[in-house]
């Protein structure tokens, strides 16, 4: 954890209530265990923020995005947090999503697309050993014609740990040439472990581009013995394995530091 806050405490601090961007340069910004913060971004600003959550509590984070506005947003969580997050985007917006869950926690994202042209993307994994419980929950609202949102969120659950993911992608009646798709992978370390995963989709528009797809398996038995033939012990390969699965995700978060830092500190709970 104290690798992550040193490279955070290297970024520009976003105010404790308002984030507001005007420049159409981006600059990245940071907020360590926020109560209440919202973000707006005027016509064609682009920006980003890391924001962490280091202990229990509850959090809302609110998010505007203005016309042809582009956002990154990152979220960690190392401590027990309930975050709610809202964004809405005004046409031809673009706002990309990484959310990491390194403990128990619950992030509920709640995305409308109010704009033509405007594209959203999340990608997300959790990570849950011990007794942790591990949520996310997305609805993702197409509520005007022309918009494009793509989400992939990726749980691995070991000992007696519980994940949860929940989607819902929303076309409203008007909302033609939507392009939606959402995807849900997991894997179990052991018997005791559970994952339940929800994917849905409700559609009312009959011109609309969407798929969701879900699994729940275990680790590749069969790339496990490749990597063992080669020399590796069973752990060894095993944690390759998930070092990969979940590195797919932490990899695209906006800060390259950050994210060495977030596998080395995913790797140290799957060695624990």
């Amino acid at each position: 954890m104290e690798r992550i806050l040193e490279i955070i405490g290297e970024l520009r601090k976003a105010g404790p209530e308002l984030l507001r961007v005007e420049a159409p340069v981006p600059q990245t910004y940071a907020a360590v265990d926020p109560d209440h913060l919202r973000v707006e971004l005027t016509r064609g600003a682009a920006a980003g923020l890391v924001v962490v959550h280091t202990k229990a509590g509850v959090v809302r984070l609110d998010v505007e995005l203005g016309e042809g506005a582009q956002f990154d947003l990152t979220e960690i969580f190392l401590g027990e947090t309930f975050a709610e997050v809202a964004l809405k985007q005004e046409g031809r917006s673009c706002c990309r999503v990484t959310t990491v869950e390194l403990s128990s926690a619950n992030a509920s994202y709640r995305i409308d697309l109010n704009g033509a042209g405007a594209e959203n993307t999340l990608n997300g994994v959790f990570l849950a050993t011990e007794k942790d419980h591990c949520v996310v929950r997305l609805h993702t609202a197409h509520n005007v014609p022309d918009c494009t949102s793509a989400s992939c969120v990726k749980g691995v659950a070991d000992d007696e740990a519980v994940g949860e993911f929940s989607g819902l992608v929303y076309v409203a009646r008007d909302a033609q040439r939507t392009d939606a798709r959402q995807q849900s992978r997991n894997v179990l370390l052991s018997e005791r472990a559970h994952i339940e995963t929800m994917p849905q989709l409700e559609i009312y528009a009959d011109d609309v581009k969407c798929s969701h797809g879900a699994t729940v398996g275990q680790m590749d038995s069969d790339a496990i013995l490749y990597m063992r033939q080669r020399g590796l012990s069973e752990a060894q390969a095993r944690a390759l394995q998930i070092e990969g699965f979940v590195g797919d995700i932490v990899r695209r978060c906006g800060v390259e530091p950050l994210g060495e830092a977030l596998m080395s500190l995913a790797a140290e709970k799957l060695e624990r």
